[in-house]
């Protein structure tokens, strides 16, 4: 009886960082198909549709609507004087830094070409992490995350080369590497609220926040040309999804699952783009696609092993 006992906290953590994991993966694939939405609603330099600019406010003023409709049914409290610091991160880097970067990036590459950089994030997420919130792993965690890097950039730039579109380091990389590091600090300034505030709670105050800001400049950079339907449906997907509702299961997840680990559930990110991609923009899906993909995934598994005990 007493042995039962005394194993029920531990089998309860176990199902929590499981249950964190999956929230984790339903957030990145939320989040992976940020990218061709973006592309949809940004269009290209050579057939621009709305501005990088316009999309960055609209989205997150769509997202801070929404935000003020929850907090105020639910009567929400306002955030203690400590948790505004973090908050204030979250909106800096996922609400204005991550989507501007990424749209004046996606209309100069591809998404495939952005999805090489962008494979970077779970790296540099764990590093945020460990500095931020003093985490740490043990080394195999590291190898495995190297090692699932690695296959990401390595399937990325193969796509690549096979479309013809090559891999260059030019102006739009580092906007796609500021991009990174935006939403790296964002997600994890997210998840050091969320303990106090709840996940929900954490995306609606970061886009109210940003509501002063957002709105007006919506407003300002309203598109003055007829855009493409297909714009407007991908500005919507960012602003509902990807800005609001995405936040909801991958702040759970970093909190209920250890930002380390849960974090590199986005190596998963740029297959699940490509996935998206077959029905956004008519790419085929291959045998080599499945095969990263799965590889990836074992390196996934085997670091969420590793990471288990770690102090």
């Amino acid at each position: 009886m007493s042995t039962t006992l005394a194993q029920e906290p531990k089998t309860f953590g176990m199902r929590r960082e499981t249950l964190g994991m999956w929230l984790g993966v339903l957030g990145v694939l939320i989040f992976a198909i940020t990218l061709p939405m973006t592309r949809l609603a940004t269009g290209t330099q050579a057939a621009p549709q709305l501005s990088p600019w316009f999309v960055t406010f609209g989205r997150a003023a769509l997202a801070g609507g929404l935000s003020l409709i929850v907090l105020v049914a639910t009567r929400a409290p306002r955030p203690q004087r400590h948790e505004w610091k973090p908050l204030s991160m979250a909106l800096l880097g996922n609400a204005i830094g991550y989507p501007l970067l990424l749209g004046y990036a996606l209309r100069v590459v591809t998404a495939s070409h952005a999805a090489v950089v962008t494979a970077l994030l779970p790296l540099v997420t764990a590093a945020v992490a460990a500095w931020v919130l003093h985490q740490r792993a043990r080394l195999g965690f590291w190898v495995c995350a190297v090692v699932g890097s690695l296959l990401v950039v390595a399937f990325s730039l193969l796509r690549a080369y096979q479309q013809g579109h090559g891999f260059g380091f030019e102006w739009a990389d580092l906007l796609l590497v500021g991009a990174v590091f935006a939403a790296s600090f964002g997600y994890i300034y997210g998840a050091q609220v969320t303990p106090s505030l709840g996940a929900e709670r954490v995306i609606c105050w970061v886009c109210v926040m940003a509501l002063p800001l957002t709105l007006p400049g919506a407003l300002l950079t309203w598109p003055q040309q007829p855009v493409a339907a297909s714009a407007w449906v991908g500005m919507v997907y960012v602003g509902v999804f990807s800005m609001w509702m995405g936040f909801f299961a991958w702040y759970r997840g970093l909190a209920m699952g250890g930002a380390l680990r849960v974090s590199q559930t986005q190596l998963l990110q740029p297959f699940f783009s490509i996935l998206a991609a077959v029905p956004l923009l008519g790419e085929p899906l291959d045998v080599v696609t499945l095969g990263f993909a799965l590889a990836v995934v074992a390196t996934v598994l085997i670091g969420k092993k590793l990471s288990q005990g770690a102090r």
